[in-house]
């Protein structure tokens, strides 16, 4: 019998729930008793700072969702841990740039510092003090030379326009940061529109206060390599505005970036330098490699100048349309509100139920990140700078996007956009044939403001494509796309592509990383094939769908591995399966080795668990992977971390390798490990990511696998699933449906799941295909302490793969 309580909670829950999901709640009950989800507000869960620890690489400034700027405080822009400009353990701040990476292994950007001072003005940011370290993270593994000391850079003490802070001087949230700067005593705060980024400075009574913009700052390969500046120009116009510019040869070689700055109340005067020298007192233009700016105000105590910088890759005009379109106005305050709210509206889009305020925290912050990136790359008119150099126009209603961590974010990122953000999916992937049309590299693999990075294998822009595809999203140029990526799938001598056509695989003795690079070229076949089916490619669809089991000709069955081979088809030698490689000339596996390689297979299992001999072999080389030792060589990279056995949840090979249990029948075996890793990986601390966070890909396997489901073949639009976390969650979705996922019982002791209901039906399969969830409708999780062995087993239950079912 329903309590009068219950019965009024699922009314009020009810009452905006489409009829199907009514209906289904009429015919069962919930456990869930605190007030109904659409009370929650998801902002004040979030805490920016995790993943600033540790090698999480994030920042902590003000953005907006997918915003141009990201308006960050820059404490270090020289060694890895610096590659978001930003780390927990510094302690001093450089000043306040307008374009950040997020969780990125490579840095750049950090365009247009901006940074108060009082008294005489100083033209270098000066030695940090105390010096940077070469910061430890509790997921790192433990190497074979563990007891060889890490050093950290040395450093002098010279002085500079850098701040010293304290963690007590600091607070920010979703779309506002602010710090005080005791030396100075001026406090700074930062909030954003898309394009726009707002600073308001509080400042003490001075005759000498001023503010430095600094356009020589910028990611830098090393502390003794300034940052490479191809060229930058400033211009001073009146007392107020500043327009500007700058091409940079970072990690984006070439890269474009412009702005346009006003302060709301003149300056008395202003000093232009070049190359750190000062220029004339009327100079009020400048082209250099080297630009500095120093304005100056008289400020009586407590007074407030707020600075608005809008950006553009296509000119200061630009940058200066986009600033008097989206802040015309000076509020700081009710920009700050509005930014606020434009997260409250997308971490909205779920509305989760969790044991408490720490996995809370850890939940919305990782969809925090996950909406940061891609990031907006076109101007308010429509202008954009293209992969070409050349300044293009988008269609009415269009806008472009760039940041595509290609390799990492094809595997939770994307997928989990297809869900939560639906209307901009035909954007992003129309950005990327864009991409593909312009770019003298051709298709995307790492695109960063108009360059192609090159970093990292595969070309898996396909990959999003043909899941797009697969998830029947319309408004893609899918005719335009096929061309342009069957150019690299069958024409193309890229990173070894054309050994691969010709031998079945990349020879070890004739390019780097090979092993990985066969199996990642072959799962980019299986997303090509399905994009040559809808295209009508008939032969092409069945030579990739051949190809894409290329996978073989490098898993040797004589001890179930997968290994590097040479191009007379020996295997390579000697084999270490913990190896990066088996030369020093080269690594054969790409940031992994041999064990997590040996389960990159996301879209032919059945097939290749064949390979092993038997599925229950399968499952004991799973289990081995899980339980042998974590130590790694001396040589690996650091982005293998949040080691269990030699799987490594800090870096994505392995991101779907613990739901792979489900195809062998065991899933059980995947609801304990993923609920494992949820608790394991993840904190609500700085140092609370296994890795950097790679464009939101970390925190999206959270926020999914949280969920109670994942995409290990992202191509087949199809979910596996693990053990929920959440004990409720409403997930809106496009055109206002709604879906609710609830899991009865659920707890840190009861992670396996005893059987599933849709819609109030029993849902006997292990999975569940993406068509079914945008439906919307009430999914429902029965959990216990122990394993049912029955649900999800069964054949017929299994997650379907390589288009075809286990049976």
């Amino acid at each position: 019998m329903i309590s009068r309580r219950r019965f009024l909670q699922h009314a009020l829950l009810a009452s905006s729930l489409p009829l199907a999901i009514q209906r289904s709640l009429a015919q069962t009950t919930s456990s869930f008793t605190t007030p109904p989800l659409a009370q929650a507000k998801c902002t004040r869960h979030v805490d920016v700072f995790i993943g600033t620890g540790g090698h999480g690489h994030t920042f902590p400034g003000a953005t907006v969702p997918f915003g141009m700027v990201q308006l960050s405080p820059d404490t270090y822009n020289a060694i890895w841990d610096s590659s978001s400009g930003y780390h927990r353990g510094d302690g001093s701040i450089m000043g306040f740039s307008h374009t950040h990476l997020s969780g990125t292994g490579v840095g750049d950007m950090l365009d247009v510092l901006v940074m108060p001072g009082v008294g005489p003005v100083q033209t270098k940011p000066g030695d940090p003090d105390p010096a940077i370290q070469l910061y430890h993270s509790r997921f790192d593994p433990v190497h074979e030379n563990a007891a060889a000391p890490r050093t950290a850079p040395v450093y002098g003490h010279t002085p500079g326009y850098r701040a010293a802070f304290t963690r007590a001087d600091e607070m920010a949230e979703p779309g506002y940061y602010r710090v005080h700067l005791r030396d100075r005593q001026v406090t700074a705060e930062l909030t954003a529109t898309r394009r726009v980024g707002l600073h308001r400075y509080t400042f003490p009574a001075s005759a000498h206060s001023h503010l430095l913009v600094d356009l020589q700052h910028g990611m830098q390969d090393n502390p003794d390599v300034p940052t490479r500046i191809i060229d930058s120009q400033l211009k001073i116009v009146g007392n107020d505005t500043l327009l500007g510019g700058r091409r940079v040869d970072e990690w984006a070689s070439g890269r474009h970036i412009y702005f346009a700055m006003q302060v709301s109340r003149p300056f008395t005067r202003h000093q232009l330098f070049t190359t750190e020298q000062p220029q004339g007192s009327d100079a009020t233009q400048a082209q250099s490699k080297s630009i500095q700016c120093a304005l100056h105000f008289d400020t009586h105590a407590g007074e407030t100048i707020v600075v608005k910088v809008g950006i553009s890759a296509v000119s200061p005009e630009g940058a200066l349309r986009n600033l008097d379109s989206e802040l015309p106005g000076w509020d700081f305050d009710t920009t700050r509100q509005a930014a606020l709210q434009a997260w409250e509206r997308e971490l909205g889009k779920i509305q989760v139920q969790l044991a408490d305020e720490r996995h809370r925290r850890m939940f919305y912050t990782a969809m925090y990140h996950s909406l940061i990136v891609p990031t907006l790359f076109s101007d308010v008119d429509g202008q954009y700078r293209g992969m070409d150099m050349a300044v293009h126009q988008l269609p009415q209603g269009a806008e472009n996007y760039t940041e595509f961590s290609l390799w990492d974010i094809y595997r939770a990122e994307m997928p989990l956009l297809t869900l939560i953000q639906p209307e901009r999916v035909p954007d992003l992937a129309n950005s990327l044939i864009r991409m593909a049309e312009q770019s003298p590299a051709g298709v995307p693999v790492w695109p960063l403001q108009g360059h192609e990075t090159g970093c990292m294998i595969g070309y898996h822009s396909a990959v999003v494509l043909a899941e797009a595809q697969a998830k029947k999203f319309n408004g893609i140029d899918f005719a335009k796309a096929w061309p342009l990526w069957r150019k690299r799938a069958m024409d193309d001598a890229y990173q070894g592509l054309d050994l691969y056509r010709q031998q079945g695989y990349v020879p070890a003795d004739k390019e780097a990383e090979s092993a990985s690079k066969t199996l990642e070229y072959a799962y980019d076949d299986w997303a090509m094939a399905q994009l040559a089916k809808t295209a009508g490619a008939d032969d092409d669809h069945q030579r990739l769908l051949a190809r894409s089991r290329n996978y073989q000709h490098v898993f040797d069955q004589a001890d179930n591995f997968v290994k590097p081979r040479l191009a007379d088809g020996q295997w390579a030698a000697p084999f270490d399966p913990r190896a990066m490689g088996h030369s020093s000339q080269w690594r054969d596996f790409t940031e992994s080795n041999a064990w997590e390689a040996t389960f990159l297979n996301q879209h032919d299992i059945y097939h290749y668990m064949a390979m092993f001999g038997s599925e229950q072999t399968f499952v004991d080389k799973l289990d081995q992977l899980f339980s042998i030792s974590s130590q790694l060589p001396a040589d690996a990279p650091p982005d293998i971390a949040g080691m269990v056995g030699q799987y490594a949840h800090g870096n994505e090979p392995s991101h779907h390798v613990s739901y792979l249990y489900a195809y062998a029948g065991q899933p059980w075996k995947t609801q304990a490990r993923v609920r494992s890793l949820l608790e394991t990986m993840y904190d609500d601390k700085p140092d609370g990511e296994a890795g950097n966070d790679d464009c939101g890909q970390i925190s999206a396997w959270l926020i999914l696998s949280a969920l109670g489901f994942y995409p290990v073949d992202p191509v087949s639009g199809d979910y596996v699933f693990g053990s929920p976390q959440v004990s409720r969650a409403l997930i809106t979705l496009q055109g206002g449906r709604q879906l609710l996922i609830e899991a009865h019982g659920n707890s840190s002791r009861n992670v396996y799941v005893q059987s599933v209901r849709l819609n109030g039906r029993a849902y006997p399969q292990n999975w569940i295909s993406h068509a079914t969830l945008v439906q919307g409708g009430h999914l429902e999780f029965e959990m216990g302490a122990q394993p049912n062995h029955a649900f999800g087993s069964d054949p017929a239950h299994r997650p379907p793969s390589f288009g075809q079912t286990a049976v």
